[in-house]
């Protein structure tokens, strides 16, 4: 077990660290920018529309659960590539696990986003 001694310093960093990765997420990554604009317009539906405390939580909770999925989807298959640059059947299917946790936030993200809005605009 490491017994380092508590740093703010450190902790600091690791805010650096991971504000950093989430800058390259969306600088390298297409399917992330994707993403971001598919939670920006959610985000400016749910104002316009003014969307209930509830619906914001549900919002917003699918919106980080499709980013964090993204971010280890693209996470694995970075690592994946340097473990293994030339096609291996056991990367391929941790990278195929890996999109289909991504397809099924994605799937909620549309489904919870169904629920708010289509009464809304429609109804």
């Amino acid at each position: 077990m490491n017994n380092q001694q508590f740093s703010i310093i450190d902790r600091i960093r690791s805010f650096k660290y991971a504000f950093n990765g989430l800058k390259l997420f969306f600088i390298n990554d297409h399917n992330g920018r994707v993403h971001l604009f598919a939670a920006l317009a959610a985000i400016a539906l749910s104002f316009y529309l003014k969307i209930s405390r509830i619906e914001w939580i549900a919002v917003l909770s699918v919106i980080s659960m499709v980013f964090v999925a993204e971010i280890i989807n693209s996470s694995i298959e970075k690592l994946a590539d340097v473990v293994s640059p030339d096609y291996h059947p056991k990367i391929k299917m941790v990278k195929d696990l890996a999109a289909a946790a991504v397809l099924v936030a994605a799937i909620l993200a549309a489904a919870v986003g169904a629920i708010v809005f289509i009464p809304k605009l429609f109804l």
